[in-house]
């Protein structure tokens, strides 16, 4: 069953149960993939869909930390509710052993050599760890290995 399958029986039970916290965070998502899919006029798969998951999570977490930063306690207890949620709809999370081992891999296909050829490393690996590592961390780790 794919991530929007289960979106969608998760939003029929939710709503069933009468959950309007879990409904609303579980619309929302899906309200932001039918957006993209209005967008680009086509079907997303499920590396697109997965980003945009991701991209939720990155929203939720930068509104808890302000939230924490006002002592808003409450905000921040529904922002981490949201991101468990919309977490649990990602593929697991690769351990950091597993990560650098594809990141070696990747810069050893490519011959990559040195920060010229990060773009290309880092296009090859977006689409392989979407959803299931830190793109960001990815990205240090591949600067830091590239000399830079």
């Amino acid at each position: 069953m794919s991530i929007q399958e289960r979106l969608g029986e998760d939003i029929k039970s939710a709503m069933k149960a009468r959950d309007e916290t879990r409904l609303g965070t579980l619309r929302y998502a899906m309200a932001a993939i039918r957006q993209r899919e209005i967008d680009t006029r086509r079907a997303l798969d499920e590396a697109e869909v997965i980003a945009i998951l991701d991209k939720l999570i990155r929203q939720h977490r930068e509104s808890a930390a302000a939230f924490a930063a006002g002592n808003r306690l409450e905000l921040v207890k529904a922002a981490e509710a949201e991101i468990a949620l919309v977490s649990s709809y990602l593929p697991p999370r690769l351990s950091d052993t597993e990560r650098d081992r594809i990141i070696e891999q990747a810069i050893g296909d490519l011959g990559a050599q040195s920060l010229k050829d990060m773009g290309r490393v880092m296009n090859r690996l977006k689409d392989e760890l979407a959803g299931r590592a830190d793109l960001s961390k990815v990205s240090q780790e591949v600067r830091s290995r590239l000399g830079g």
